[in-house]
């Protein structure tokens, strides 16, 4: 039988020190919100692969869905002879995409893959080339999505020149000062000082920022992006690759907003655990690439357009979006408790089951505490619990639990985080 030790020396032998691992622990199986090791051993997974299983491990339809397209063909590429699903899916997808607009779908493969080609179709439909982004946003690991990105360590970091003409702006964060205001000063001062906007050929945010800490954009943020978007002809483009398909109480995050994109990337939980992600745009915009100027081989496979089928299948028949608030609601008032009883954590906050906390020390927003995080998922990892760090300084907890838990096990993990929290907090 292999071991987690065993199998982690041969890790660290056949794979670069550059690929992180945030526990020690080599997955067998899964079943919904429950994971098992290689050892037998049990966890609570509320990391759901980083957002990737709102649907949970190996949910039944999903997995029938993957079951019935083996028997058919595994690949044939899409450009070369296509098929129904991928059709099929783009259609649920355009139905699902907020706003009134004729829609069109392209799918890809990895998040990062979404990202460059929305940058690609929007560079092509304004003839621009400039780009706005905002700090502490994470848009992927490629070259053109890591110049995105709003954070130097670890992703910038030895990795040469980045992507020109990127120009990032401060992302709102009232638990840290940075109100609104301060974000379209920074961008009317941009405007004036350094760059035309007639130049610029979009603006990227995430409604929740991901990787940056679970903090969400506020609606006035968005709306006035929306507006000077249209006043300038610029781009506007949400990346809901990890807030999406249910996860905010909503299918997507930036219909709290009212706000409808010109181009929507989404990835993670769209297919059930099956890699694939897609640009959702309006129509005049999607249609604006030339004939082969978009694709890829693996784009939008058999098996994961089968996958995403499934899983909106799934979000409509369980009411996913309805049950994301009553999971966000558990968690936010058992943290706040927590909160009460542990200064350490500073802040509490959530959109749906979308939910973190932040770790600081003497209960200040200015002194994160980045070790006790790590420590807080090492903790938890021993008692049986799989949860996430993130965050611009590395001291948020970020909470991704299936949409499908059932509340038994959601108490349970809550037991087994309160657990690991008497162990390390001070």
């Amino acid at each position: 039988m292999n071991t987690n030790k065993d199998l982690h020396q041969r890790r660290q032998t056949a794979v670069p020190r550059g690929v992180t691992n945030s526990l020690q622990v080599y997955a067998d199986r899964g079943v919904n919100a429950e994971l098992w090791d290689v050892e037998g051993r049990r966890f609570i997974d509320f990391a759901s692969g980083i957002s990737v299983l709102n649907t949970g491990h190996l949910h039944p339809k999903v997995k029938a869905a993957l079951q019935g397209q083996l028997e058919r063909f595994v690949h044939t590429c899409f450009q070369v002879t296509p098929y129904e699903s991928y059709i099929a899916l783009a259609e649920g997808l355009n139905a699902a995409a907020p706003g009134d607009t004729p829609k069109k779908t392209i799918f890809l493969s990895t998040g990062a893959e979404a990202v460059e080609n929305a940058i690609k179709i929007a560079r092509y439909h304004t003839r621009r080339s400039a780009l706005i982004a905002f700090s502490g946003g994470f848009h992927g690991r490629t070259l053109a999505c890591i110049s995105l990105t709003g954070k130097v360590m670890p992703y910038k970091a030895g990795f040469g020149p980045m992507l020109p003409e990127i120009y990032h702006l401060p992302f709102p964060i009232p638990y840290h000062g940075v109100t609104v205001e301060d974000s379209l000063a920074a961008l009317e001062q941009l405007f004036k000082a350094d760059l035309d906007p007639a130049r610029v050929a979009a603006i990227i945010i995430e409604p929740v920022l991901g990787e940056g800490g679970f903090y969400a954009a506020p609606a006035e943020l968005l709306r006035k992006l929306r507006a000077l978007c249209d006043e300038h002809g610029i781009v506007l483009v949400i990346d809901e690759i990890q807030s999406g398909f249910a996860r905010t109480g909503k299918m997507f995050a930036i219909e709290y907003s009212g706000v409808e994109p010109d181009l929507m990337v989404v990835a993670k939980s769209i297919a059930g655990g099956v890699p694939l992600s897609a640009v959702i745009g309006k129509a005049a915009i999607m249609d604006a690439p030339a004939p082969g100027g978009l694709g890829g081989t693996f784009a939008g496979s058999p098996l994961a357009c089968a996958a995403g089928l499934a899983v909106l299948d799934v979000i409509r028949d369980e009411n996913l979006a309805k049950r994301a608030l009553h999971i966000g609601h558990f968690m936010t008032s058992r943290l706040k408790g927590l909160q009460v009883r542990y200064p350490c954590i500073g802040d509490v906050r959530g959109l749906g089951a979308m939910v973190a906390i932040e770790l600081v020390k003497n209960g200040r927003a200015e002194q994160p505490n980045a070790e006790l995080t790590s420590q807080l998922v090492q903790a938890a990892g021993r008692a049986g619990l799989i949860i996430l760090a993130c965050g611009i300084y590395s001291n948020v907890i970020r909470f991704l639990a299936p949409l499908t838990i059932s509340d038994a096990i959601l108490k349970e993990g809550f037991n087994l985080l309160e657990q690991a929290l008497r162990e390390v907090a001070p």
